[in-house]
């Protein structure tokens, strides 16, 4: 999950704008969580797609 559209719980603002100690805690976590958490869905269903064609890719050429 981004953290662009989560709202903060302890000062109702959004979470990537960091006005609070929680905001800024809990963008600090959501970024150090994966590398691909900066990567909206879109470019994670590109990717994932790329992925399985190239291993359907390499399993018929192996048949």
């Amino acid at each position: 999950m981004t953290y662009d559209r989560l709202v903060c719980a302890n000062c109702a603002a959004p979470v990537s704008e960091g006005r609070c100690p929680v905001c800024r805690a809990n963008r600090e976590r959501l970024q150090q969580e994966s590398p691909f958490a900066g990567l909206n869905p879109m470019a994670l269903i590109t990717l994932l797609a790329v992925l399985i064609a190239a291993v359907a890719l390499l399993a018929h050429q192996t048949v």
